[in-house]
């Protein structure tokens, strides 16, 4: 088969298309072709050298794919050679087949063709289990979401306000301020022109945010210990603002708050299939009755992996930049 591969570090240059080994399907996996695959922030990283794939995964970028089921490994139930599916992967998504376990597998969402339903798996994985399973947005509280228009950003919004919740999002520009609103986004904040937490206080009679989703890290962690309601929960999935940051214990005690820091990545199989379902369970149905649709700024065919990183590096987009195989 061809992938992307990554033979030295660096830009998006470093990306080369090759012809590698196919994957085997081992127990409890299947060999899925590819369709699609979907462009993260953690590929870029892994691309210039700063994140590599957990032991065992694909050498290969890619977090999640859609396509179809080539070949079924030992003591696989439940699936067929034909079934079209989209998956969460530890990395192998940019390439032409790629073995994946059972527990990570969906069907496709009730609505969405196989292509876009690449965009999927990370960004609900993502959504539902920080900010439901570990923050526990409840309905009639209040979100904030950091980079609103970015892939995780617009299913965060999506699936809040489809549970009831009030949505805060920062972004850059009047544009994807914009889009942030056609979501559903009810407290818009310019991060380059307004203050997130003096914002958020003002429309929330100096309440704050239940529920902070950030992707900042190091360089928002006061600021969002400030923005917290009292009894409010700060989940940090991202580090572009840097990795060490100043936590005054003493204002978070008087929110009684609480900081959790996750990844998806390496975690072991057995809780990212019990992720997996819960999607399934509960983010799925959400698709077919219009609650949420996926969010796509561009397609591109996957031998142009080195523009579709050139598109994330420059932050233009909004929502998912898919590659086609």
């Amino acid at each position: 088969m061809h992938a992307i591969t990554i033979p030295r570090p660096g830009g998006p240059e470093a990306l080369v298309w090759a012809e590698v080994p196919d994957p085997v399907p081992g127990p409890g996996e299947v060999l899925v072709e590819v369709a699609a695959t979907a462009v993260n922030r953690a590929d870029l990283l892994q691309r210039q050298g700063f994140y590599d794939p957990p032991p065992g995964a694909s050498p290969y970028p890619g977090l999640e794919c859609s396509g179809r089921i080539a070949a079924l490994g030992p003591g696989v139930d439940g699936w067929a050679v034909g079934d079209e599916v989209c998956a969460l992967l530890a990395g192998g998504g940019y390439a032409e087949k790629v073995a994946v376990p059972t527990g990570q597998l969906l069907p496709l969402p009730p609505g969405v063709d196989l292509v876009t339903a690449a965009a999927l798996p990370e960004v609900t994985s993502t959504v539902w289990s920080n900010v439901f399973l570990i923050a526990h947005l409840r309905p009639g509280e209040t979100l904030l979401v950091h980079g609103g228009a970015s892939g995780v950003g617009t299913m965060a919004i999506q699936l809040a306000k489809a549970v009831g919740a009030r949505v805060a999002v920062t972004a850059g520009s009047a544009d994807k301020l914009q889009a942030c609103a056609a979501l559903g986004a009810d407290i818009l904040v310019d991060y380059r022109e307004q203050d997130f937490v003096a914002e958020l206080r003002k429309a929330t009679d100096g309440t704050g945010a239940d529920v902070i989703l950030d992707i900042i890290g190091a360089k928002y962690l006061s600021r969002n210990v400030k923005a917290l309601a009292v009894g409010g929960r700060l989940v940090i999935i991202g580090l572009q603002g840097g990795v060490k940051g100043e936590l005054n214990l003493g204002a978070l005690l008087a929110k009684r708050g609480a900081v959790t820091a996750t990844s998806l990545r390496a975690r072991p199989l057995a809780e990212k299939a019990t992720i997996v379902a819960a999607v399934r369970e509960h983010v799925w149905p959400m698709f077919g009755d219009g609650r949420v649709r996926p969010v796509v700024d561009r397609t591109l065919p996957l031998r142009d992996a080195a523009q579709a990183h050139r598109v994330l590096d420059a932050g233009e987009h909004v929502g998912k930049v898919i590659l086609a195989v």
